[in-house]
């Protein structure tokens, strides 16, 4: 299946081979007269076009380059356009952002329809500093590398290559000799590049702190609150949800690792920690990215025929890269399509529940970008994380009405959904732990590596249960973080997950009561992309924008009722 697209504004056929392709619409952008309402909206969805052809075509060199991290080619062709491209658009967006808000007819339009838009417009304007461009450029080629030191490392398991998330599997083997050599060679093969992380990570922070710096802010955090459109909440309310954490949640982690260890019997190592506590052997929910395709499409089928379509569609347009292999960046993402409208899923499957999550995940969030495809300007689809993650996240649980299809024995099911209900409590401390270390390394912008290293330690010791013994293997904790892609490619963004957990608990919960009532909120929610608050999606979804410590326990009740069930 190909979707066509016929422009209004640029040439159907037109490709970015060089700045001079583009840079007469964005000249005419800026230089035609609006006399009316009518032609600012003109004006407005001529300027949409531009922006969404211009966000897919990056979004297919960023793809492109992840699934072969091996090939210089695509690399280089997408850092011609973070260097030599975006460095463009830049001043031209912020020549257009005030033409738009010094118009007379900004007036006329529907301010309900556009105060989301207007105001972002607004907080760009502020932020725009013509000497960060060739900043942003170079964090943009710097921040690549993550992925690129990532894809390139391996380990050899049983006489096999694997990649690290493929030889990750063996630490659900119950051969503890197999899972601790698995955690070893993995660890060993991280260690040998902590000090190549390091440095990366030190031009990272130097090159943002000035960002910032040039922007007028204190600290890069301050900076980001503000780029990331975070209007309804602070810094202090991130330190609230810290601590809410660790008074509500970390008990139950807790208590989870001490039923563990006595069912296991000896005393926890980091090694130990994903085994089946009844010595089963991990399940295998699917054979083959085929295979996760097929099951997910039946899955979703079950949940709304709305959902399985999405997937099917992806297929269609050959908009999937599912399983691992070597040469592939890490991780796993759903990237819009700004133009096409159908989005692109990313990962590294290896027949693991967690690759099962993960695409029910990422499957949340291309429905997302199905349900958000018909507002009128790109700009109307750009959610913050917030609404993002609520989108993926709740699928994760709503669609356990369908998870039948990769675990048709009962008992595997059964075992599939506690272990990730246990893992959605257990992630919430690493989630803080991530958050609130990121907050210290942009007030403190001038500490050093060992410095670092340290605070990190003291994060893992206030966010963790005392119940695992690393004794011996200290050096490799003290660099868990770099496992975080995140802190190198996409700055503060990480806390949203919390956030948007807590909302999917409230969307399951709801989903509990009244499916098709559930449903039908959560779609009315996701349709409306980012045209109005964050807490007025989530009470279309029929839920609270709300993680203070009362709502927290709250939760943590509900999910500790449901794995009692």
């Amino acid at each position: 299946m190909l979707t066509i697209i016929h422009h209004k504004f640029l040439a159907d056929k037109l490709k970015i081979t060089s700045w001079e392709v583009l840079e007469p619409y964005f000249s005419q952008l800026v230089n035609r007269e609006i006399n009316s309402k009518a032609e600012l909206e003109t004006w407005l969805k001529h300027r949409s076009e531009l922006e969404a052809f211009v966000s897919e075509d990056l979004a297919w060199r960023y793809v492109r380059m992840t699934c072969d991290t091996n090939n210089k080619t695509l690399e280089e062709a997408y850092l011609f356009f973070v260097s030599e491209i975006e460095p463009q658009i830049s001043p031209i967006t912020d020549a257009l952002n005030k033409k738009l808000i010094a118009c007379p007819f900004v007036a006329e339009l529907d301010q309900q329809k556009y105060f989301i838009y207007l105001r972002g417009l607004k907080k760009e304007i502020e932020l725009f500093r013509e000497e960060n461009i060739p900043l942003m450029a170079q964090i943009a080629a710097e921040s690549q590398k993550y992925g690129s030191i990532l894809g390139s490392m391996s380990v050899e398991m049983e006489g096999k290559e694997l990649t690290l998330q493929q030889a990750a599997n063996y630490l659900k083997s119950t051969d503890r000799n197999l899972r601790e050599e698995a955690f070893k060679k993995i660890n060993e093969k991280r260690a040998a590049h902590t000090e190549e992380l390091d440095n990366l990570f030190d031009t990272l922070i130097k090159l943002r702190h000035q960002v910032a710096l040039n922007a007028g802010f204190a600290n890069f955090r301050d900076y980001m609150f503000a780029a990331m459109g975070r209007f309804d909440y602070t810094p202090k309310d991130c330190f609230n949800f810290h601590e809410a954490i660790q008074k509500q949640v970390l008990p139950l982690v807790k208590d989870f690792n001490l039923k563990r260890q006595a069912a296991l019997g000896f005393t926890l190592r980091p090694w130990d920690m994903e085994v089946d506590v009844e010595n089963k052997p991990a399940l295998e929910p699917f054979t083959s990215g085929a295979d996760l395709l097929e099951k997910t499409i039946k899955c979703f089928a079950k949940v709304d025929d709305y959902f399985a379509y999405c997937i099917k569609t992806m297929d269609d347009m050959n908009r999937l890269d599912l399983e691992s292999r070597k040469g592939k960046a890490p991780g796993g993402y759903n990237y819009p399509m700004a133009e096409t409208n159908v989005p692109f899923i990313f990962m590294n499957a290896a027949s693991s529940t967690r690759d099962v999550e993960t695409m029910v995940h990422e499957g949340g969030h291309a429905v997302h970008s199905f349900l958000s495809k018909d507002l009128e300007l790109s700009s109307f689809k750009n959610c913050p994380s917030e609404v993002a993650e609520l989108a993926s996240m709740s699928m994760e649980l709503i669609s356990y009405e369908g998870q039948d299809e990769f675990y048709p024995d009962p008992n595997d099911f059964k075992r599939a959904k506690e272990e990730h209900l246990e893992g959605i409590i257990k992630i919430l401390p690493w989630i803080a732990t991530i958050d609130k270390f990121q907050h210290w390394i942009y007030e403190n912008p001038t500490h050093t590596a060992q410095e670092r290293k340290e605070y990190w330690m003291k994060l893992s010791k206030d966010f963790g249960t005392g119940t695992v013994n690393w004794e011996g293997y200290e050096h490799f904790q003290a660099y868990t973080w770099q496992k975080q892609l995140h802190l190198f490619e996409v700055p503060f963004y990480y806390i949203e997950y919390g956030m948007a957990q807590l909302g999917a608990l409230s969307v399951w919960r709801n989903y509990l009561g009244n499916k098709a009532k559930a449903i039908e909120q959560y779609k009315s929610a996701l349709s409306l992309g980012y045209t109005k608050s964050i807490g007025e999606i989530y009470e279309t979804a029929g839920i609270k924008f709300d993680f203070s410590e009362e709502y927290i326990k709250s939760l943590m009740e509900f999910v500790s009722s449901e794995l009692k069930k």
